[in-house]
């Protein structure tokens, strides 16, 4: 198995994975009130996740 010889420098790493960016994810529209919203995440204007009330929400906010 090789070895390296020398220190790989800072620049020379950063350079190698300047291309793996991570990619932003979609908002989806909610089903019940279509706001947008993260995947897999509560919907932050309704308060549901998957059908369900899981947040209360108040209207005076």
């Amino acid at each position: 198995m090789g070895v390296p010889k020398r220190k790989s420098s800072k620049n020379r790493t950063n350079r190698r994975f300047r291309s793996h960016k991570k990619s932003i994810a979609a908002a989806k529209p909610c089903p019940k009130c279509g706001e947008p919203h993260l995947p897999h995440r509560v919907c932050p204007s309704c308060g549901t996740y998957r059908g369900r009330q899981v947040l209360i929400i108040s209207a005076d906010e």
